[in-house]
């Protein structure tokens, strides 16, 4: 059976404060949780009932058989998760001020596992055949993950849904001048791509959502979707169609995964086949709620909470 949904990309173990509005170095007690943005996503769209699995890689040790475990529980297929001899699973610490300020600390020297992933290691009819796969920005950042995640891409040649998550951390590029042209050529392959402000700006150089979205059209991508934060979200189809909705009123705690349930929730509209609107106002909701928690993996939304939260008008 096809799955659902596979992504590739980064994985990790999230060490969040158990403090919020308290600097890292005065934070006493810290929480452990799955994370990564592609890990993300894929448990996103398991808690929403969908078939899940992820392609990345750990270092192994003690943290890269948590990834496993955790993984399992959420039931997302760990198959194509291998470990790398030498290297430390990514760990990554934030500080939490709410609303709006959550700087990340990411651990991934000398080298993340996830930027191992080989093309020739890919199972590429699994890839292939995959109701919608999901790549990231930053699996273009080094090799042989570039080669992999281009390699793969190409390999869908335009058979169900590829959505690409733009994904910009500039920290991750040795030359961010550099980052455009791989993106490019991402686009190529992709008949979705999701991105924020600064991302849309890095893969077309314009920075107006309305703009970018097309620009993005015009790269040869069949939606675009433009997270603009407090301003919500606008989604343009090569189709003409169009939905532009404001975000869900939230108490937000950390927005740090809010992105990711996003994406999940993207990819189980598509799925579902439901309008460009409806769609959009599922994903923000799924996005709201995870906002107003502190972890992320763990804290993606089920079905009927994002139902409820729709129904209420609000996140409670």
């Amino acid at each position: 059976m096809a799955y659902d949904l596979i992504t590739m990309g980064r994985t990790g173990v999230d060490l969040y404060p158990l403090q919020t509005g308290v600097p890292l170095s005065r934070v006493s007690s810290f929480g452990k949780f799955l994370g990564g943005s592609a890990t993300n996503v894929a448990v996103a769209a398991a808690r929403l009932g969908r078939r899940t699995a992820v392609i990345t890689r750990t270092g192994d040790d003690p943290f890269g058989a948590y990834v496993h475990q955790a993984l399992r529980d959420f039931g997302v297929d760990d198959r194509w998760v291998t470990p790398v001899a030498g290297l430390p699973t990514p760990v990554t610490f934030c500080e939490i001020f709410p609303p709006d300020d959550f700087p990340l600390y990411f651990y991934r020297r000398p080298k993340a596992p996830d930027l191992e992933i080989d093309a020739h290691d890919l199972d590429l009819d699994a890839v292939r055949e995959a109701r919608i796969f999901w790549v990231t920005g930053t699996g273009l950042s080094e090799e042989p993950s570039r080669t992999a995640t281009l390699a793969a891409l190409a390999h869908r040649a335009g058979t169900g849904t590829t959505v690409f998550d733009l994904d910009w951390r500039p920290m991750f590029w040795a030359d961010p001048d550099t980052a455009r042209p791989f993106y490019t050529e991402a686009l190529r392959h992709t008949t979705v791509a999701v991105g924020n402000l600064d991302e849309v700006e890095v893969a077309t150089g314009v920075r107006d959502p309305h703009a970018a979205a097309r620009a993005l059209l015009d790269a040869g991508v069949e939606l675009a979707v433009v997270k603009q934060g407090p301003k919500g979200v606008l989604a343009l189809g090569r189709d003409g169609g169009a939905a532009e909705v404001p975000p869900l009123p939230v108490d937000v705690l950390n927005g740090l995964g809010a992105g990711d349930a996003f994406g999940g929730s993207l990819c189980h509209g598509l799925l579902a086949g439901w309008e460009l609107e409806r769609t959009m106002r599922y994903a923000n909701a799924a996005g709201a709620i995870v906002a107003s928690r502190l972890e992320c993996s763990s804290a993606m939304p089920t079905p009927d909470e994002v139902e409820a939260a729709l129904a209420a008008g609000a996140v409670r």
